[in-house]
């Protein structure tokens, strides 16, 4: 099989960069530094890392392209949105040179800005390095840097917001809804303050609120991102305007009483409570928000996730979960509570930033599943080279056809059994935690494993071919 569709945004981490632009036949578009032939492949560098893609598949290459601006790798099941402020704050012309050198934040110049007695610049200095962090993923160190910059600077909405929405990707969403709420008493006609608090309202399950905090932003300047948070979520307060709802202790649910039975409404949230302790033994973390657990007919499980007819169940950030037919808690269904519900966790370690491959891997090991009934198979594409490439499963499986999905998810479990059986869950959770401090994923890999995406391909195969023959 080969590879069908690639996606990658990628631009330097300071502002767009000229780049060749690789147009594929499917329409899709490569952003990279650097592209030549070798052979039937077409090589190309992105930073310090190099891909190769089959000749076969690319339409033209043009160069001198722009780049678009860097988005942290998200889990596309867990799809809350990650609206970023487009406001700045007013400082000094020269101030972010001074800050930022070489892709790195100047820590002593900041320490002379706050010796220089002035506060406002000294919070300017401070909301640019925890943008330059922002805007890398590394959302704990931009946590860090605007909680200081509020210090000097605490009416500032900008920093506000900023801060609020650094807090909703590191899984802290009720410790952002003041800082979110105070942003927009500030500001009342900035649309960034409101679409930040909508995004926080939004991960809180606040949905109505939410989708009023979006159409105030939207007066305020039209978004097609907000838009689409906006429809997401009318469609979810539509089909769930007459459900029920009960509590656990880490878990809320909600159902249409007719749909579903007392007992399988009772084993799914014991059976949730089981795994949660499960995975906090297997991962060593634990989701710090409760988590929505909504209870779907097929039908409206599909009209409000859009997902593909091969998905089972979706985790956005909620785990939604179709149970047509489903009278009680059986082995099958225990599996995709457990899977769904890791997701969640994985998201934590890794601040939302987890690359998809990675996502499903793990979540699939903990049901615990193996691909051992098509261990075999799965040799012989890698023997082959007809596996796809780690670089393009780090994005959404959702835009794969059933028989790609199933070897993108066949794919990333033989990734994740040969990482745990070769160096165990400990580094897995190592790569996590790497990701999470908005490492990419691949230099993640050398710096644990010691393999970029290439070597990891190779010895993969090498594990299978050993472990279920060639």
């Amino acid at each position: 099989m080969k590879l069908r569709v690639i996606l990658f945004f990628l631009a330097a981490a300071c502002g767009a960069s000229s780049a060749d632009v690789i147009h594929l036949k499917n329409g899709r578009k490569i952003w990279a530094d650097r592209v030549h032939e070798s052979g039937p492949h077409l090589e190309y560098d992105v930073g310090d890392n190099s891909y190769a893609i089959p000749a076969t598949l690319v339409d033209r290459v043009e160069a001198g392209g722009v780049a678009p601006g860097i988005t942290s790798p998200q889990n596309p099941n867990h799809d809350l949105p990650t609206f970023v402020p487009n406001t700045e704050i007013d400082v000094d012309g020269d101030l972010p040179s001074k800050i930022i050198h070489d892709g790195h934040v100047d820590t002593d110049e900041l320490t002379s800005l706050e010796k220089a007695g002035k506060p406002p610049l000294a919070g300017a200095g401070y909301f640019i390095a925890g943008k330059h962090e922002f805007d890398r993923g590394n959302f704990s160190q931009a946590r860090s840097y605007f909680d200081t910059a509020l210090h000097f600077q605490p009416d500032s909405p900008t920093i506000l917001s900023y801060y609020a929405a650094a807090l909703v990707r590191m899984g802290m969403a009720k410790q952002a809804l003041s800082y979110a709420e105070r942003s927009t008493r500030l500001a009342p006609n900035s649309a960034d303050s409101f679409a930040v608090l909508g995004f926080v309202q939004f991960s809180l399950d606040r949905s109505r609120d939410a989708i009023r905090s979006w159409k105030r932003s939207l007066e305020l300047r039209p978004d097609p991102a907000v838009e689409e948070y906006i429809a997401k979520a009318e469609r979810e307060t539509k089909a769930e305007a007459e459900f029920s709802e009960r509590a656990s202790s880490h878990f809320t649910l909600r159902y249409e009483g007719k749909q579903t039975l007392e007992r399988l409404r009772h084993g799914i949230l014991n059976t949730l409570e089981t795994e949660y302790d499960e995975l906090v033994r297997q991962l060593g973390v634990a989701p710090r928000e409760n988590i929505p657990v909504i209870l779907y007919t097929n039908e409206t499980f599909f009209d409000v996730t859009h997902a593909p007819s091969w998905s089972g169940a979706v985790n956005d950030g909620k785990l939604r979960i179709p149970v047509n037919g489903v009278e009680s808690v059986n082995s099958e269904m225990a599996r995709v509570l457990k899977h769904e519900l890791a997701h969640s966790f994985i998201n934590q370690i890794s601040h939302g930033r987890c690359p998809q491959w990675l996502h499903e891997g793990i979540a699939q090991a903990v049901e615990p599943k193996t691909v051992s009934s098509g261990g075999h198979r799965l040799a012989q594409l890698f023997a082959a080279e007809r596996e796809i490439p780690f670089n393009a499963l780090e994005g959404s499986f959702m835009r794969f056809s059933t028989i790609e999905a199933t070897l993108a998810y066949d794919e990333s479990l033989a990734a994740v059994e040969y990482i745990d059986d070769t160096y165990g869950m400990s580094e897995l959770r190592r790569i996590l935690e790497r990701i999470g401090e908005g490492t990419p994923a691949e230099v993640a890999l050398r710096n644990t494993i010691h393999s970029d995406y290439g070597q990891l391909q190779r010895e993969i195969g090498k594990f299978l071919v050993s472990k279920y023959g060639s």
